[in-house]
């Protein structure tokens, strides 16, 4: 299982982002591989849609390619912890949290997500 940082997703449904090639290249060698992503980080993901009025259109898209949304309840404790140990935004702390608690790895584009997770023992996957 490997938990998805927004900006992996992001890069994937905007083709002008500048990590969009390297995001299909994951998506298309990781297809057999089970994606998930905490439901902050998919709302996030969805700003930019929402904006456009296709919001629905992106979060199917993204169902459809397979990223599962984690229905994790967080402890709001666990993540202020995660927070004042890591010093990452709110958003990511729910993405490394979520990486810990299902014991998988992390797919991220933010050099400070992948050293806060790799710091803590998650494996990350750098696209």
């Amino acid at each position: 299982m490997i938990v998805l940082d927004a900006s992996v997703m992001i890069a994937l449904l905007d083709g002008a982002d500048a990590h969009a090639a390297a995001a299909r290249e994951f998506f298309a060698s990781h297809a057999s591989t089970r994606l998930t992503a905490h439901r902050l980080t998919v709302a996030e993901t969805l700003v930019q849609a929402a904006r456009a009025d296709r919001g629905q259109e992106v979060a199917t898209a993204l169902t459809s390619m397979g990223v599962e949304h984690l229905d994790t309840l967080d402890d709001p404790l666990a993540l202020a912890e995660v927070r004042a140990a890591s010093g990452l935004r709110m958003p990511d702390c729910c993405v490394l949290l979520s990486a810990v608690r299902e014991r998988a790895s992390l797919a991220t584009f933010d050099d400070r997500l992948a050293e806060a997770a790799l710091a803590v023992g998650v494996p990350v996957v750098r696209v």
